[in-house]
This record gives structure tokens, sequence and C-alpha cells, in this order.
């Protein structure tokens, strides 16, 4: 169930600043309202969210994968239980994945496909029916789950010929996640979505999204927009 009490929006592009306080039964934060903000300044915006469950932080996932459409890079920073897996789990889900997502530790990488996808390199980009009103149609195939945990040297990551998957950002082709992210910061494209996320207590988390270029800009608009 979708909680729409309460979110809280905060604009910022230029010199024109603007808030808006939406779909409000009442003035007080319950537990089960998320809390967003957003800002934009020319090509980087941020988007600040407060998620009160595990399954708040998983729908949230899932309306982001929703909106994606291919080529993703998706880069998940936070410590041990801050809802890393939980929020890729989501965003499976919203790529129309059925396989049980966990993480990668002792691997690296994990690779899914969208339900529609054959397990094969050789089949074509399947389409992902939009999964309820107003979200986009994208023809992401597959779900690229990179954890570096485990990683002793970024260039690990290049000798291993993974540096190819961040690297591709065109429309239809896999999108890549990647947990604990900043074991190689000096590796990622300058285009990206960066999540940070803060264990705040047991259930409730922080999420600060930060967008670098149009397209991540554009995608963290219309998420500020949703009731998660």
């Amino acid at each position: 169930m979708c909680h729409r009490d309460l979110a809280f929006v905060t604009f910022l592009a230029g010199d024109r600043k603007w808030s808006l306080l939406r779909n409000v039964r009442n003035t007080t934060v319950q537990e089960s309202d998320m809390v967003t903000r957003y800002l934009q300044e020319e090509s980087t915006c941020t988007l600040d969210i407060i998620s009160y469950s595990s399954a708040q932080t998983q729908r949230l996932g899932m309306r982001l994968g929703e909106l994606l459409s291919g080529g993703e890079l998706i880069l998940l920073n936070g410590q041990l239980g801050s809802g890393k897996t939980t929020f890729t789990q989501g965003l499976a889900k919203g790529l129309r994945i059925t396989d049980v997502v966990s993480s990668p530790t002792f691997t690296l990488l994990k690779e899914y496909r969208s339900q529609s996808q054959p397990v094969s390199n050789e089949t074509s980009t399947a389409e992902v029916v939009a999964m309820r009103p107003g979200c986009v149609q994208s023809e992401v195939h597959a779900l690229y789950h990179f954890d570096l945990y485990r990683l002793d040297d970024p260039d690990e990551i290049v000798d291993l010929g993974f540096e190819d998957y961040f690297y591709n950002s065109d429309p239809g082709s896999g999108v890549c996640v990647v947990e604990w992210a900043d074991k190689a910061d000096t590796l990622w494209p300058a285009e990206r979505l960066s999540i940070s996320l803060d264990a705040l207590d047991q259930e409730k988390r922080g999420l600060l999204l930060v967008a670098t270029g149009v397209h991540y800009c554009e995608l963290l608009r219309q998420l500020s927009e949703e009731n998660v």
C-alpha cells in the first residue's frame, strides 16, 4: 500500500525556488510517511528522502526501476544494514525481474534478466511493459548487480573487464547497480546517479540521491513527484 499523506518537496532552479505540501490529511509526520526534498542546480540535482520502513525503501527502488530506460549507472553507498540490497531488490521489481535478488558479495557481479527476457546472450532486448499509468516504457533487459565490499584494488575491475559495463549508456542496455561504490570512486563516469543510505534507527533510513547529468536529473525530478 502506498502512503500518500505527506510529501514535502522543495525545488531550486537558478534563482527560482518554491515549496509545496501535497496530499495532506494531517500536519504530523507519521511513521508511514516518506519525506522528500528535491534540489536542482545546473546539471547536478539532489533528492533527500526519509523512508520509515524497508518496504517503503523497496518501493522507492521499484519506482526508480520503472523510470529507467537502460544504460544507467546507479552507485550505492552506506554501512552494512543500511538498505542497499533492499533498495536494489525494489529496483529489480521495477525492471520486471522475478528472480530473488541478493548481495553478490562473494562473486562481485550477479546478472538478472527481466521477466520476458530469456537468459541468452543471443536474444533481442525485451520490452518492459509499464506497470501502472504514468510509467514510461523501457527496453531494459538486464540488471548488473555489483558488490565491491571485498574489493582490495579498484584496478581489479579493469583487469576483469567490468569497466565496459559502466560506460555503456545506450538506451535498452542493462542497468548497473554498484554497492560499496566508494571503493572505486576514480573509475566512475561523470554522469551517474549516486545514492547514499543511512540507517537512522532500526527501520528508518535516510537516502540522499545525487544525480549528475541531464538524464539523471530528469529521473530525480520524476521520482520527486511520486507518492511512494
